[in-house]
């Protein structure tokens, strides 16, 4: 069985497609993933990268595209209140269910679907955050230092890995990006020769 480490941040639509989609395009594979939340804001700026809000007619294409790669792939999907949004609170709230800066599917899906699946209320709203923490119940406080040494780790972790967006995956030496990348994705779990030699370290 290969891991393979899925970096995300829930202010990403094509995360949440990616997420939703991801045990249909790797069925029949055996793996394991380790979900590690990221800033997606500091990855930009690291690689000096505007994100496609900046720019109008790029941010209309994806608000678009999105919408239709919800409906090709039967996956239900509304756009929060406001987009982009702080996206802190989510990735703090969703580190404090963790030790070490991995987190479960469990706690991913119940982030990505208040984003997403939220029939369009606000991501951050108060009273939201508060019963989405009263299901999720953190082992830690989301604004404890150890949970914002994890956010800042995992950070670093995938810059350091290569990664420059999110939805972004690693396996062994190799960065993957992109929703439409979850092909390849299963082509490099089944160890397509087209990728060899292989390194897993």
């Amino acid at each position: 069985m290969q891991t393979f480490g899925f970096h995300l941040d829930f202010v990403s639509p094509y995360a949440f497609l990616a997420f939703e989609q991801l045990p249909k395009a790797l069925e029949g594979c055996s793996y394991a993933t380790d979900y590690r939340p990221v800033l997606l804001g500091a990855i930009f700026k690291q690689h000096g990268h505007q994100g496609p809000h900046g720019i109008a007619p790029k941010y209309d294409w994806v608000l678009r595209q999105t919408r239709w790669l919800a409906h090709a792939h039967g996956i239900a999907m509304q756009m929060p209140a406001a987009h982009p949004f702080d996206p802190l609170p989510l990735l703090r709230l969703a580190l404090a269910c963790s030790d070490d800066g991995s987190i479960s599917r469990r706690v991913a899906a119940a982030v990505f679907r208040h984003v997403w699946q939220g029939n369009g209320a606000d991501a951050n709203d108060p009273a939201r955050l508060a019963a989405l923490a009263d299901a999720l119940s953190p082992q830690h406080d989301p604004a404890s230092p150890e949970v914002k040494t994890m956010l800042r780790a995992n950070t670093q972790a995938a810059l350091e890995a290569g990664v420059f967006g999110v939805p972004g995956f690693t396996v062994g030496r190799d960065v993957l990006w992109g929703f439409d990348a979850l092909p390849m994705l299963r082509a490099r779990l089944l160890r397509d020769p087209w990728f060899g030699p292989f390194s897993e370290s």
